[in-house]
């Protein structure tokens, strides 16, 4: 084959992935889609470098993109490097006084400027924020109850500055989008008296989510989905279908609160969320244009 018969096959081939996409392009045009980020897309560069463009790619063909990011690993680094050691209960750090002010300066500092800045290297225009913008995130002191011998129990747990949402007001976030740019969020919330919370980044984009009730929610993880018990991939899930089978156990460890925060999203407005792999390049662009994207998509109904 010569290479301008390589070349107008390559060609082709470009045009009908675009021709195939069309309708997809149709129906997300206008509508909002929150992406939580974290996890190996998140500490792999060229994950990062790639997510960046699909990002930047949705804001270029009408889609409104809201980023709400994690860092877990590089909290633990700047606490290390600190010499402030951290504890975990089921999961979450338990953050005192001092901790809180490292997580925000991680959090709503480095990372947030540097999830924003792979987007806008990208071409596009994107925002960092915290949920301590605008009002955007309120929350409460998270309360966990402990368990003893996998029993839970009335002794409540002190978590400290954990917390979890407790209103979110979308207003920046629209202001944002209607003026052309991309709201990238880092999960920090406001209590009462003004005290900042940590959030856990799922928790607070399945928040977001529902308050601007988004097409998609997009949870980016490190497994491909929701499996069955022969550990195949489930590709949808009614809220139903999702509840049966955290009662039933074949959704269990890690992958309950993921998806109680999609059936969480779905019951406060989001029309579908999506636990998502992205250890796979493109992945949003692959669930949001293609017809079998790689992930679980859970509906309300």
């Amino acid at each position: 084959m010569t290479g301008t018969q390589s070349g107008d096959r390559e060609a082709q081939v470009r045009a009908e992935v675009l021709a195939r996409a069309l309708p997809y392009l149709r129906r997300y045009a206008g509508d909002t889609v929150v992406v939580k980020y974290g996890g190996s897309a998140m500490v792999d560069t060229s994950l990062s470098t790639a997510f960046g463009h699909d990002i930047a790619l949705l804001k270029q063909v009408g889609v409104n993109p809201v980023v709400v990011h994690g860092g877990g690993p590089q909290i633990s680094a700047m606490l290390k490097r600190l010499q402030i050691e951290s504890t975990f209960i089921d999961g979450l750090r338990v953050t005192d006084a001092a901790m809180i002010d490292v997580i925000e300066m991680v959090l709503g500092g480095k990372v947030n400027k540097q999830v924003a800045g792979l987007i806008n290297r990208a071409g596009a225009l994107a925002v960092g924020i915290s949920g301590l913008d605008g009002g955007l995130i309120s929350a409460r002191r998270l309360q966990r109850r402990a368990r003893e011998a996998g029993v839970e129990t009335d002794r409540l747990l002190d978590l400290g500055f954990v917390g979890e949402p407790t209103r979110i007001d979308p207003r920046v976030i629209y202001a944002l989008s209607g003026s052309g740019l991309i709201p990238v969020i880092a999960p920090i919330g406001a209590g009462e008296q003004g005290e900042t919370y940590n959030i856990n980044a799922d928790t607070a984009a399945g928040a977001i989510a529902g308050a601007v009730n988004a097409s998609r929610l997009l949870m980016l993880t490190d497994v491909p989905g929701v499996l069955d018990g022969d550990g195949k991939l489930i590709p949808e899930l009614t809220a139903e279908d999702a509840r049966r089978g955290i009662a039933s156990g074949m959704i269990s460890g890690g992958m309950i609160p993921k998806v109680e925060t999609c059936l969480e999203a779905v019951r406060a407005g989001a029309k579908a969320a999506v636990i998502l792999d992205g250890r796979v390049r493109h992945s949003c662009l692959l669930e949001l244009f293609t017809e079998a994207g790689p992930g679980t998509l859970i509906r309300g109904s």
